[in-house]
C-alpha cells in the first residue's frame, strides 16, 4: 500500500501553503479569492489532471504507445446544497500518430487505473473524451 502526506498552514488572511517532500503549493484560501493560487476546487481538478497524465506516462511504455504530448482540460460544476462538485467533464488531447483504436485503448487504461480519477469518479459524475491533437 502507498501512503501520502501533505501539510497545509495558513500564512495570512489571503492564503495558505501546502507542502510535501521538497514542494510547496500556494493555496487560495482567501474569502475574496486570489488569481495567483489554486482554490480547493481547482486543486481537485489539477489532481485529477495530474493523475490522468501520470497514468498515461505509466501505460505508454507497456502499450508501446508513441506520443509527443498530452493536454487535459477539465470543467467542474458546483452545486450549492449540499455543497459539492456535481460533475466533472474532461477532454484529453493527445499529440500522436497512433490509430483511433489505440487512442481509445489508452483512454480505457487511464480511466481504469487512475487512483485519483477513480476516487473522484466514485464520488461524482466524471465523464470525458479523448481525441487526437489536430
Amino acid at each position: 500500500m502507498f501512503e501520502y502526506s501533505v501539510e497545509a498552514r495558513r500564512t495570512d488572511a489571503r492564503g495558505s501553503i501546502a507542502t510535501t517532500k521538497n514542494a510547496t503549493v500556494i493555496l487560495d484560501t482567501c474569502i475574496e479569492g486570489r488569481a495567483d493560487a489554486f482554490n480547493p476546487a481547482e486543486l481537485l481538478l489539477a489532481a485529477t489532471a495530474a493523475c490522468m497524465i501520470k497514468g498515461i506516462e505509466r501505460v505508454t511504455p507497456m502499450l508501446g504507445f508513441k506520443l509527443r504530448g498530452v493536454r487535459v482540460a477539465l470543467h467542474a460544476v458546483r452545486r450549492d446544497s449540499p455543497p459539492g462538485i456535481a460533475s466533472i467533464d474532461y477532454e484529453l488531447v493527445v499529440d500522436t500518430d497512433e490509430t483511433d483504436q489505440r487512442l481509445e485503448l489508452l483512454h480505457k487504461n487511464v480511466r481504469k487505473y487512475g487512483t485519483i480519477s477513480n476516487t473522484v469518479a466514485a464520488a461524482t459524475k466524471l465523464e470525458g473524451t479523448i481525441r487526437r491533437k489536430p
